[in-house]
Order: C-alpha cells, then sequence, then structure tokens
C-alpha cells in the first residue's frame, strides 16, 4: 500500500515557495498490540460514547467542548474549528536558522519526511537542502497538523529534507525538581578513569539496525506458545513469592570491581578501535580482592 501524505503545503524561504507533502517517518505496525477482552466470553470489549443521564449518544450530536467552569463549556462545531484561519495550515515558512546541534534532544518529538510534491519543485527543494548542509544550520518555522499547530525544525537527511515537530517551552517538565537531591560532586577519578576507559572500548557509530525489540519478539514467541498449547496456566501465589523473592536477591559489589571486570570482558565495539582514557594512563590491571555475597 502506498504511503500517503499527512499533510500538503508550501515550504517557502523568503521569496520562494515549494510544493511540498509531508510523510511520517515511523511506523507502528512492527510493535505488538493488545486489545482488551472479555475474559468468560472470548469477546473483545468495545467502548460507546456516553453521556452522564443519558447514555449512549450518536456521533452527529458530539460536539467539541472547551471547559471555561465547572459544568461549564462552550461548543465548537467542526466548521468553525476549521475556519480558523492560520496561515500554517498550508504554508511552512522558515522563519530562523540554528546550529545543527544548537536544539538540545529534549525538545524533539516526532519526525517526518518532507518531500517535493511534483517535478517543478525539484530544482528549489535541492537548493534548500544543499543550502541547509552547508551552512550545518536546521531550518525553524510552525506547521499545523492534525488541528494543533507545532514548531518544526528541518534539516538534510540523505537526499531528502526530515521535518521534526518540537515541544513548546511550556510543555516540558523542570528537570530541577527531580536532580535537586543528586550532588554535583565530581567522580572520584580512579573510578572515572576505568569508566571512560570502558566507555572508549565500546564506542561506535551509531547503527540502529544493531538493537533489535527483545521485548516485542518475546511477546510474539509467548503468543505463538499460547497459540500451539492452546491452553492456559496461572501462576501460583507461591511461585510469585518465589520469583519476586529471587528478582529481589542481589550481591552487593564493589564499584571499582564491577567496573574493572566489565573493562575486562567488553571486546571493543564493531569498527572501532579501542582507545585509552582520557587521562592518558591506562587502567590498572591489578584484580580487586574477592568479596563474600552479602
Amino acid at each position: 500500500m502506498a504511503a500517503r501524505p499527512i499533510w500538503k503545503g508550501q515550504l517557502r524561504l523568503s521569496l520562494v515557495s515549494i510544493a511540498v507533502e509531508l510523510y511520517t517517518a515511523t511506523r507502528s505496525g512492527a510493535r505488538i498490540s493488545f486489545r482488551q477482552i472479555h475474559e468468560p466470553s472470548g469477546k473483545p470489549i468495545r467502548y460507546e460514547k456516553v453521556a452522564e443521564g443519558v447514555g449512549p449518544v450518536p456521533k452527529d450530536e458530539i460536539a467539541k467542548g472547551y471547559q471555561v467552569d465547572s459544568g461549564q463549556y462552550v461548543l465548537l462545531s467542526e466548521e468553525e474549528v476549521d475556519a480558523v484561519k492560520l496561515e500554517t495550515k498550508r504554508t511552512f515558512e522558515l522563519i530562523q536558522f540554528v546550529g545543527a546541534c544548537e536544539i538540545p534532544p529534549l525538545y524533539f518529538d516526532k519526525p517526518y519526511y518532507l518531500v517535493p510534491a511534483d517535478e517543478l519543485a525539484h530544482d528549489a527543494y535541492r537548493v534548500v537542502r544543499d543550502a541547509l548542509r552547508n551552512t550545518e544550520t536546521v531550518g525553524l518555522g510552525q506547521v499545523t497538523l492534525r488541528g494543533r499547530e507545532y514548531i518544526a525544525a528541518v534539516r538534510p537527511c540523505g537526499d531528502g529534507l526530515l521535518l521534526e515537530t518540537l515541544h513548546y517551552a511550556d510543555e516540558l517538565r523542570q528537570a530541577h525538581p527531580l536532580f535537586r537531591e543528586i550532588s554535583g560532586e565530581k567522580a572520584e577519578p580512579d573510578l572515572l578513569e576505568v569508566a571512560t576507559a570502558l566507555i572508549e572500548r565500546k564506542r561506535a557509530p551509531f547503527d540502529a539496525k544493531a538493537f533489535t525489540d527483545n521485548y516485542t519478539t518475546a511477546l510474539k514467541e509467548l503468543v505463538d506458545r499460547k497459540l500451539r498449547s492452546k491452553r492456559t496456566r496461572k501462576v501460583t501465589a507461591e511461585e510469585r513469592k518465589r520469583e519476586e523473592a529471587a528478582a529481589g536477591r542481589s550481591n552487593v559489589v564493589d564499584l571499582m570491581s564491577a567496573l574493572k571486570k566489565s573493562l575486562e570482558g567488553s571486546k571493543p565495539a564493531a569498527s572501532s578501535k579501542a582507545t585509552k582514557p582520557a587521562s592518558g594512563k591506562a587502567p590498572a590491571k591489578k584484580a580487586a580482592p574477592k568479596r563474600k555475597s552479602a
């Protein structure tokens, strides 16, 4: 099935307008999903639109409502919402440019492929792509998608352009209340040296294909086993207690010993050579004393 654009409009740079289309860059079909099932009958659970004191209501009687007070709403029809005039519904204008690494990762929301809509748009599209690449910048603007206006960043991506929606500043939770209990004191030099060596040994170019979704794979295998067995078995309370006790059992291991063992047992990452720590000293090879299990 051919991909369909989720947005069509103009990419504008000053007086230049380029016909473009926007496509979702990610897909959710690769992940496993669940339905809620009524266990006695095996029937899927469905949800109805219900009004308090009225019961189920038909779709054509449902309107958008904005709450202004407890129990009070301003009602808006779909036509009234669609009539709101926003240039960003059809035009994405690049109004600012920033360094390619200046936007903190925390702001990025979702990626989309931005492609030329027709042959006539190709020349101007390539000019914008190459100009962004040459200047190592990201173009910023705003675009309206799915009834909401987003900040968006455009950057080169292979032969094309990638558009990424961004969070607004007031959408982000402040980190300080969560980090305030963490000491700002520097790590001990000897520990830092060994940890740095471990990181350098495992350094390699990013390759998403090196990672697999083990959870989804395990769930699919579970479903396959259930289909083959055609029966279920509930875990007893005693078994659950034993599993929880085993999971909670741990040995107290010296931090330096654990880091050294990790370094000794690790292999250099693919297509990457192990390097010495930042200090230039090789990590100590003396084995740490063994500790008894707690």
